[in-house]
């Protein structure tokens, strides 16, 4: 119960941070880091105007698990995508969201 009350702080908390940073922090903690990203190809974008977002490793239970990267259409014209990270956080890792920079 103690665990549960500690991650539903930290994803408040993390709410909170992300409104004013642009980022968002997600309230998940994986054991050990995870392998090398995923090396492949890109290809053509889809039409012009696409950005390609990297893809990424995922905690799903007890495993990281690829999420595959994609050709998606910016918000707003000129933003930048920066890629999601996994960041230590004592003996675990947290994930630091992808984000659009404007």
């Amino acid at each position: 119960m103690r665990k549960l009350a500690q991650v539903g702080i930290l994803a408040v908390m993390a709410g909170a941070l992300s409104a004013c940073s642009g980022r968002t922090v997600v309230a998940v903690r994986a054991p050990a880091p995870p392998r090398p990203v995923a090396v492949g190809v890109v290809g053509v974008a889809p039409g012009p105007g696409y950005a390609w977002v990297d893809g990424y490793y995922d905690w799903r239970g007890a495993r990281y698990v690829w999420m595959p990267g994609a050709w998606v259409k910016p918000p707003r014209p000129h933003a930048v995508w920066t890629p999601g990270y996994w960041r230590p956080h004592g003996h675990s890792h947290v994930w630091v969201a992808g984000h659009w920079r404007f």
